[in-house]
């Protein structure tokens, strides 16, 4: 009888360490899925950061061209202004 206690309890044993091994195993494997999807929404920041300021870029563009139209279009209303004058 002592010995099936001594074997039910060195059952038990192993079993309670494959049950803390597993349980550090998913820790570890949480872990290192937390630490990908940090990196990951990292460079998902980065990326967006720069398409924000691509788009600012072209924004500024777009309004520099406007204001470049909108010059050109006034000195040709001048000149034509100008030519129906004489």
């Amino acid at each position: 009888m002592s010995n099936s206690k001594n074997t039910l309890k060195l059952l038990v044993a192993a079993g309670s360490l494959a049950v803390l091994a597993g349980c550090a195993s998913n820790q570890e494997q949480m872990k290192s899925d937390i630490d990908q999807a940090q990196a990951d929404a990292a460079e998902a920041k980065s990326m967006s950061q720069q398409a924000m300021n691509a788009a600012e870029q072209a924004q500024r563009d777009a309004q520099a061209a406007l204001e470049a139209t909108q010059r050109n279009r006034a000195e040709m209303d001048r000149m034509f202004e100008r030519s129906m004058r004489k």
